[in-house]
């Protein structure tokens, strides 16, 4: 076996080969500390195979070089192989650019003392020690451009359900702390009250009219089969294929990423997830999440096993903790029920109170186990409910036909108690933890997270990125904030405006909320009640909507209704608008 020392040209010709390299040659000190890193010997002492070990750190290098578009964490063989390999390719461990008679005489005819390896291992050590740190700092930084991203989504629960927000009963102490650390926006907002063409905007970036959910469910036809209702079922799914996702888009790029709870779009692979909870229709129960609804009520260890998976697979990962909480069924933990019931407070506000802190229980088992595997310093957390939900009690006196857990002006409706929602950004040393009067949208999350992640950001969407003001106190270029609702179920799968009920406009602190005419369908009695010609409200004074100041400030309705009509043209008229 030949030792490194007596390596010649033929193989240095390989090494330019391999490498790219320009026609020059490199002294021995150069290529002696190259063959250091590959483990072969220099004083004329057995090493390992030359052109084997050579062959193979040249093969990663390249490597290296052809896949650095898909960025990775840098493993301990990668933090001494490489800078091993560039050191010397960039000439950092002590390159001596000579002539090529120069160098072939060099390594042919110059005597190496005791004292010269001496004295050159030295200046190697340090060379390599130097080139190591610096590789290492190089590959931390880029890690750090790829944090990993968990999207955290309450399902069914008012803005005001939280101790954080004011609530003077409910106990949410986990995603309290995660306010604490947060950016956090008090106004934020979905753009439509529903929880599937909700999650669907987050997952696009897209308003309802866009990405082409507006409901739940095709509208039931007792005329159909269940074959042929199935096929309409299967229309609605397949817009989920026609759109970029956050899934798909940080799959390109490396990106490991689970579905866990709530998800009404088939099987979660085709949201572009590389692992996930959900079969999907048509399977059984595949409705709105199957298996996955499980998460959160029955413990959070296929969470915790994904992120051990992409941690052993040392890729960034993306996390949809969407579970179905506090969504009905009300049925807490009696632990907590027995802190909130109370001979003077319904029953059914009490499960709905425990089901809060429940839910926020299971927050930060999430919290704590990302802190726990030291990841939280380069994990991006979002926080966004999908939906509203006002709590339906006795003492309303709704009357039979209500039909159903929430009470008016929560859920399916463009209220405040059907779309208002906190919205917290956190990612520790990135994001000072603020608190920003700005309207903020779930719109914002998949733009948010492309440049979060370093990826280029998709054009045209209505949504913005939030970091240039959370991170450098740039203004959001935002004057209106808009929505849109429509019928629980999809009357036609291809006009969407043919479901559309409402549509709503923020501008500063006025709100216009115009109503349309639609089919009925089994969630009529939601709406019955609700006034169905403008309404204007001052949403800073009146947060609550009490009182409707349309008849006092037309002009500002002219002015919201004209930028709805402009953001998105539809021909049917608003019910009692000019």
């Amino acid at each position: 076996m030949r030792s490194w020392i007596s390596v010649g040209r033929t193989e240095r010709s390989e090494f330019r080969q391999f490498t790219g390299l320009p026609e020059r040659r490199f002294a021995w000190s150069g290529l002696r500390d190259y063959a250091i890193g590959c483990g072969a010997a220099v004083d004329g002492s057995p090493g390992r195979e030359p052109r084997e070990s050579g062959r193979r750190c040249m093969e990663a290098a390249e490597q290296r070089r052809k896949s650095d578009m898909e960025p990775r964490r840098c493993s301990a063989a990668h933090a001494f192989c490489m800078p091993m390999t560039y050191g010397f390719t960039a000439g950092y461990l002590t390159p001596l650019l000579r002539s090529e008679s120069q160098a072939d005489h060099h390594l042919s005819t110059s005597p190496i003392s005791k004292q010269e390896i001496t004295m050159q291992s030295i200046h190697l050590g340090l060379s390599i020690l130097g080139v190591c740190l610096a590789f290492c700092a190089q590959t931390n930084c880029q890690a750090q451009t790829q944090p990993n991203v968990v999207l955290i989504l309450s399902d069914d629960q008012a803005w005001t359900d939280y101790s954080c927000m004011g609530h003077p009963v409910i106990q949410t102490p986990h995603l309290d702390r995660l306010a604490t650390r947060s950016a956090l926006f008090r106004r934020g907002y979905t753009p439509t009250p529903l929880c599937r063409p909700s999650l669907m905007t987050m997952i696009t970036g897209l308003y309802p009219h866009q990405h082409g959910v507006t409901g739940n469910d095709p509208k039931p036809d007792k005329s159909l089969t269940d074959s042929q209702y199935g096929v309409l079922r299967e229309q609605l799914i397949s817009s989920i294929d026609q759109h970029p996702t956050i899934p798909k888009l940080l799959g390109q790029h490396g990106y490991l990423s689970m579905q866990t709870g709530k998800w009404w779009e088939g099987n979660y692979a085709r949201g572009g997830f590389t692992n996930g909870m959900t079969r999907g229709f048509p399977n059984p129960g595949g409705r709105h999440g199957d298996n996955g609804l499980e998460i959160g009520r029955k413990g959070m260890q296929p969470v915790f096993d994904f992120i051990a998976e992409s941690k052993h697979a040392d890729k960034p990962f993306f996390l949809w903790y969407a579970p179905m909480l506090p969504h009905t069924p009300h049925d807490p933990p009696e632990r907590l029920l027995a802190k909130y019931r109370s001979a003077d407070r319904p029953i059914e506000l009490a499960k709905y109170y425990a089901m809060c802190e429940f839910f926020d229980e299971t927050c930060g088992q999430l919290l704590d186990h990302l802190d726990q595997q030291k990841l939280s310093d380069n994990t991006l957390v979002i926080y966004v409910t999908d939906n509203g939900w006002i709590q339906a009690t006795p003492d309303m006196n709704l009357g039979k036909e209500w039909g159903h857990g929430f009470a008016p002006r929560s859920k399916q409706t463009p209220y405040e108690g059907g779309i208002r929602t906190p919205i917290m950004v956190s990612w520790p040393g990135k994001i000072a933890p603020a608190e920003y009067p700005d309207l903020c949208s779930t719109l914002d999350v998949l733009p948010t997270i492309l440049a979060a992640t370093g990826l280029d950001a998709m054009p045209d969407l209505p949504g913005q990125n939030l970091l240039p003001l959370i991170q450098d106190g740039k203004p959001l270029d935002r004057t209106y904030l808009c929505g849109e609702s429509y019928a629980h179920d999809v009357a036609d799968l291809k006009k969407h405006e043919t479901s559309l009920q409402y549509r709503w406009c923020i501008a500063g602190k006025w709100k216009l909320i115009l109503s349309y005419d639609c089919p009925t369908d089994r969630y009529a009695f939601v709406h019955a009640a609700n006034d169905r010609n403008p309404q204007l409200f001052d949403i800073k004074s009146d947060p609550y909507e009490k009182q409707n100041l349309a008849s006092k400030y037309p002009a500002e309705i002219r002015k919201l209704a004209a930028h709805l009509q402009e953001a998105w043209h539809i021909e049917k008229p608003a019910i009692g608008l000019p």
